[in-house]
């Protein structure tokens, strides 16, 4: 899965159309394999980043748990940290 794909489900606040946007966008830029693509296909590949949102915040607004919600500082400093090994490691 991309790296830049983040979770965001069980966070409080919850994840904004503009996280579940960016989320879409490295999902179809992945599966396509087009960073930007070219003028023949940039319909298409903005038709299926909107496809993509539209289905990841149904979702997200249907998912439930028992859980508490996790904090965003938190994970983002588990996430530094799992970053600082594996690039320790990569040294």
């Amino acid at each position: 899965m991309c790296r830049n794909i983040k979770t965001l489900y069980n966070f409080e606040p919850p994840a904004t159309g503009d996280e579940i946007r960016a989320a879409s966008l490295q999902y179809v830029r992945k599966v396509s394999g087009f960073t930007k693509p070219s003028k023949a296909n940039e319909e298409a590949f903005l038709a299926a980043i909107d496809e993509v949102a539209l289905a990841t915040g149904r979702l997200l607004k249907s998912l439930e748990t028992s859980g508490p919600p996790k904090n965003r500082e938190e994970e983002a400093a588990k996430a530094r940290a799992r970053y600082a090994r594996r690039d320790a490691k990569a040294t």
